[in-house]
């Protein structure tokens, strides 16, 4: 429930428009969601043996630290905590503020006012307890799915809609080359080539953002060894098959033309099919989603700082657990302060988000080196789990998600070149940290709990 909370958010509503610009046809637009649902999968595996062989708080912050350098370690937790997770919350609770800002007669002020005090209500609770974090996680999860598969179901039984404008021949009338063309030049108006599949596949994969979330908070699940695979998996199959669903409902209820012009494709999908109760409808849906990935990855978060602290890499007393309610406290302060702060400078919600999918790129990419080299330098290590197909499938992962790196670099090169910065930055208080006594060499003892 973690992951579906982690990965159903906003990207199944906003991204689609995007995908659907890039892509000639339903046929590879579904290609593209599969494609991302495999490559998630293929990272999965490698999460899987590596989650289970540490199972620790801070995912590929520990996986590089044991496996390269804890220099490598130390970039990857702070691309993923600063860039990634509060960058993440910050924009989620400004989506979620100006979603309300209409209908409460909130300016401005308001909006920050409210998304800050979004932020603050979820850390609270997550402060209060993990197993508080992760009733509201359940809760907003299970909802999702129910919703999700009630508009999947619905949709052709009372929905009127159609298929008819996604055939070859509709989309040649539209001068919209048909699914089955060949993609290696794309069209006269810049749709297909496999350059522009990989473009695609940014918006998808950030859709799937957060199918790895449980491995950031593996010292507190049960049985971990077991529980850890069996989450990914299970986790990411039912976020796939939604995904899925939810696009072919799209294909039925819009035209080619409407869904790429689509600020909500779920809304004006619903409004197609059931007229303005229905998009009403959803886009309540919609805020229950976004606040439930909220708090997914408030919870998360902080475990990375925590792991970090551990070593003396961050702040001062980063690392400690409250007394009472046995969580990362000083964590997750850090985490909502700095969210809070990224509120106060965002103006919107950020329509370009290439540059965390980027960071995400990199991040797991150097998991899978992680893993060859522990592989190589640990081989009687226990591994609960092994990933499967290794060293092919995790060797074709790393060289699809580099090709998709290469890809967003060539199209988006200003969101590159951020995550370029602020790795280069990170490495400055690398530098700063090592120089005060931190980043031991040797694997100190931590607290599994």
């Amino acid at each position: 429930m973690l992951i579906v909370a982690s990965v159903v958010g906003s990207g199944i509503f906003f991204t689609p428009a995007q995908v659907a610009g890039l892509l000639p046809g339903a046929g590879w637009i579904l290609a593209a969601w599969i494609a991302g649902a495999l490559i998630s999968l293929a990272g999965a595996f490698a999460n899987a043996e590596l989650g289970a062989m540490f199972p620790r708080a801070g995912g590929d912050y520990v996986y590089l630290r044991e496996g390269l350098h804890p220099a490598a370690g130390f970039l990857v937790g702070w691309l993923s905590f600063f860039a990634i997770y509060t960058g993440t919350i910050a924009a989620l609770a400004v989506v979620f503020a100006e979603s309300l800002a209409p209908a409460l007669g909130l300016e401005r002020p308001g909006i920050v006012g409210l998304a800050s005090l979004v932020i603050g209500v979820c850390s609270l609770l997550n402060l209060r307890g993990t197993r508080w974090g992760a009733s509201l996680n359940n809760l907003t999860s299970g909802t999702k799915i129910v919703a999700l598969l009630a508009f999947v179901l619905v949709a052709p039984v009372l929905g009127e809609g159609s298929f008819t404008p996604w055939t070859g021949a509709a989309l040649d009338a539209a001068g919209i080359p048909p699914t089955g063309g060949a993609l290696e030049a794309g069209g006269a108006d810049g749709r297909g080539g496999w350059l522009a599949f990989g473009q695609a596949l940014s918006p998808v994969l950030f859709s799937y953002l957060g199918w790895n979330a449980c491995v950031y908070v593996a010292s507190e699940i049960e049985d971990p060894a077991r529980n850890l695979p069996r989450s990914l998996f299970l986790g990411l199959a039912i976020c796939s098959a939604l995904y899925v669903a939810v696009n072919v409902v799209y294909f039925y209820a819009l035209t080619p033309a409407e869904l790429r012009t689509s600020v909500d494709a779920g809304e004006a999908a619903a409004n197609a099919l059931f007229g303005p109760v229905g998009a009403r409808w959803i886009s309540a849906f919609v805020l229950v989603s976004v606040v439930g990935t909220l708090n997914a990855t408030v919870l998360v978060g902080p475990r990375i700082v925590y792991a970090m602290a551990l070593d003396g890499m961050f702040l001062r007393r980063a690392d400690r657990v409250h007394d009472g309610f046995q969580t990362p406290s000083t964590a997750i302060a850090v985490q909502a302060l700095v969210s809070i702060a990224l509120v106060v400078f965002l103006e919107s919600f950020p329509r370009a988000l290439d540059f965390t999918v980027f960071g995400i790129v990199l991040a797991t990419s150097a998991d899978v080196v992680a893993l060859f080299a522990l592989r190589r330098r640990q081989p009687d290590r226990p591994r609960p789990y092994r990933a499967w197909g290794h060293p092919w499938v995790p060797g074709a992962y790393l060289v699809v998600n580099l090709a998709i790196g290469g890809a967003i670099a060539v199209s988006r090169p200003w969101e590159a070149a951020v995550t370029v910065a602020l790795l280069a930055g990170g490495l400055l208080v690398y530098v700063c940290f090592l120089r005060a006594g931190g980043a031991p060499e040797e694997d100190p003892v931590r607290p599994e709990g």
